[in-house]
């Protein structure tokens, strides 16, 4: 038997030496060791029989490795092996077996766990479950609960939490020991998937079996109730950290703000980073990321900004995304050229720019009428080999139909088609409008006609853009069929659309035709809106109705709809018509109303006829006391009616 060791103490021998490097690689090593074992494995057959049992294979070769602390130990060559051998196939298990049985190998439960923990079953949760099934059959095997923590970790990552739940019923009923290792791994699986009577089940066994908490259980708990909403629970944990010896760390207060801001506390998680500074915990860029991201969506973007400068001061590493959103907050606020000062500091940092930080900037000098350099950044950006989308074309597209440059609006249209990129409604109805309102509503047609054949459903936006076109050109029965067939496709026919049609058909004298479409909206639950009874109120007024508009106004009054300007916009129409008697019987009625002070409608009637051009009655108004002054008849007191300028 001596003879048949020798020769594989031998080779071990070699291995072991010093020198070993300089003669085989690690990788030609672990190959050599394996066919010595395999050909050890076939002599032993031929020279004593029987086969000694199995033998347990630990994760590392090199136990000092471990034990001396480093972070990358050296896997044992089985681990690779193994690996190998985990694929999607029905005789996995089979090969599994068989290599085994070659080899004289068990794999222990440390073993398991560590090939449960390796990056290359990340995406392979299903493969990962029948070999930690497989493993579970080995002879005078159990599964330890690190094996377990390792596959829940796996299969939370990859969000299948029906068989996170199977094996964590199954750990349950074992009853076995928790350890340090086991509990953070199951809290971190557990804390970033929200399940949180899983998460507190580990506290407690925690507390069952003597384990005090560390720092990162603490996180990992902490993180585990704010990703499921426990913010109160959250606080409560940093409580106890702040009154206890293990303080909070900037991760601590990282996961604290970021509860705070998921749950719209802003002002609290701002107060927080105060907190932080004042117990000499620094903030990192994640801190300032939370808090930017926080202030950006709740529209505080001078917040962001003051967060930003304070990383700057701070000569903090200040990432893309905080870059893009300080940006994309001062374009929205209209402050172009900021934006394009932190977008030209953003590149003498070496940072990459992207289509979203273009776009935003694209988009604010474009509603500012800068539509050259919103054009000379389009360019800047094809340059630099980024390739626009279609939100880039789309806010160019609609910059120039702004400016009424509508053939190269077309032509921008046309290369993001050449582009192969989606062309979605937005795009569509900024086009159709800006035809429409250049008077070429043959060509907004078209598009409108383009928008169906390539299956894009068109929504009320493009719908009333088309409807506008054709009642500013006078084609009101196209228009009528337009919003026929609004209502016949199931697009929601909204104010804009009412009020748009009411302007047209008062415009073409169609008075009761307005008034029952009117009657159609009022029915469908529809809420005017200021524009809306402009367009009534107007439209009455100057069809000779004045007294029903003043009905109108009465009828909204008690149903909360009454804009404060709607007196001023009939008054100004009328005497924009020259309809000078209406309009100072519009004043009487609504000053007999109660409606509005006498001193305020004498204002506004004053300054009408002037904007109108009739400033001999507006001054002849002014050195009157009509609507003001009061006239006796006996022991009756009348004001002096605005009727009377017409005859004095």
């Amino acid at each position: 038997m001596r003879a048949t060791l020798k020769p594989l103490f031998s080779l071990a021998s070699i291995f072991a030496s010093p020198r070993r490097s300089s003669i085989f690689s690690r990788a030609d090593s672990s190959n050599l060791v394996l066919l010595a074992l395999s050909n050890f494995r076939r002599r032993w057959i031929f020279t004593t029989g029987p086969l000694p049992p199995p033998e347990w294979i630990e994760p590392f070769s090199d136990i000092s490795d471990v034990a001396s602390g480093n972070r990358n130990p050296t896997p044992s060559p089985w681990a690779v092996r193994v690996l190998g051998l985990l694929y999607e196939s029905q005789d996995m298990e089979l090969n599994l077996d068989d290599f085994c049985g070659k080899f004289l190998i068990k794999l222990s439960p440390n073993f398991v766990s560590f090939i449960l923990r390796s990056s290359e079953l990340r995406e392979k949760p299903n493969v990962a479950m029948r070999f930690f099934r497989w493993a579970g059959k080995q002879k005078l095997y159990s599964h330890k609960i690190e094996c377990y923590a390792s596959l829940i970790e796996l299969l939370s990552t990859s969000g299948d939490f029906d068989s996170v739940k199977l094996v964590f019923d199954e750990l349950k009923q074992k009853r076995l020991l928790m350890t340090v290792f086991a509990a953070n791994l199951l809290i971190k699986s557990f804390g970033n998937v929200g399940m949180v009577e899983e998460l507190l089940w580990v506290w407690r066994k925690m507390k069952e079996n003597s384990i005090e908490p560390g720092l990162y259980t603490y996180n990992f708990l902490m993180n585990g109730l704010v990703n499921s909403m426990f913010i109160e629970s959250a606080e409560q944990v940093f409580e106890v950290m702040q009154n206890g010896q293990i303080r909070p760390d900037v991760v601590t207060y990282n996961t604290l703000i970021k509860g705070y801001c998921r749950t719209g506390k802003v002002l609290k998680a701002m107060e927080t980073l105060g907190e932080m500074e004042a117990t000499n915990v620094e903030p990192d860029k994640i801190t300032y990321l939370t808090l930017i991201q926080a202030c950006y969506a709740e529209g505080d973007f001078s917040s962001s900004l003051r967060l930003y400068h304070e990383m700057e001061e701070k000569s903090m590493e200040i990432p893309n995304h905080a870059y893009s959103l300080v940006i994309g907050g001062l374009c929205t606020e209209g402050k172009c050229m900021e934006g394009y000062a932190v977008f030209e500091k953003m590149i003498s940092r070496g940072c990459k720019t992207n289509v979203a930080i273009y776009t935003n900037l694209i988009d604010a000098h474009a509603k500012s009428g800068s539509i050259e350099e919103a054009s000379r950044l389009f360019g800047r950006m094809r340059n630099e080999g980024l390739d626009p989308d279609e939100v880039t074309y789309g806010v160019m597209i609609n910059g120039l139909c702004k400016s009424g440059r509508v053939e190269e609006a077309m032509e921008y249209f046309e290369t993001c088609e050449r582009s192969g990129l989606v062309i979605n409604a937005t795009i569509f109805s900024t086009l159709i409008d800006g035809l429409g309102k250049a008077g070429r509503v043959e060509e907004a047609e078209r598009i409108f006609q383009r928008m169906m054949e390539i299956g894009c459903s068109p929504d009320s936006y493009c719908y009333n853009a088309l409807i506008d076109a054709f009642t500013k050109c006078g084609k009101m029965d196209e228009a009528l069929a337009l919003f026929k067939r609004m209502e016949d496709e199931g697009c929601d026919q909204t104010v804009y659309t009412y009020t748009i049609l009411m302007n047209g058909l008062f415009r073409e004298h169609k008075n009761e035709e307005a008034l029952n479409l009117w009657d159609s909206m009022i029915d469908k639950g529809i809420t005017p809106n200021a524009a809306c009874i402009r367009a009534l109120s107007t439209g009455l007024c100057l069809s000779g109705k004045v007294g029903r508009a003043c009905r109108l106004l009465d009828e909204l009054a008690p149903m909360g709809i009454m804009p404060d300007s709607a007196f001023e916009d009939m008054l100004n129409v009328l005497c924009r018509a020259g309809r000078i008697k209406e309009a100072c019987k519009l004043a009487d009625g609504i000053v007999d109303r109660g409606r509005e002070i006498p001193g305020r409608v004498r204002t506004v009637l004053i300054n009408a006829m002037r904007k109108a051009g009739h400033a001999d009655l507006a001054v002849k108004l002014m050195h009157s006391r009509i609507g003001i002054s009061y006239e006796r008849m006996g022991s009756i007191k009348k004001r002096v009616k605005f009727r009377l300028l017409l005859e004095i």
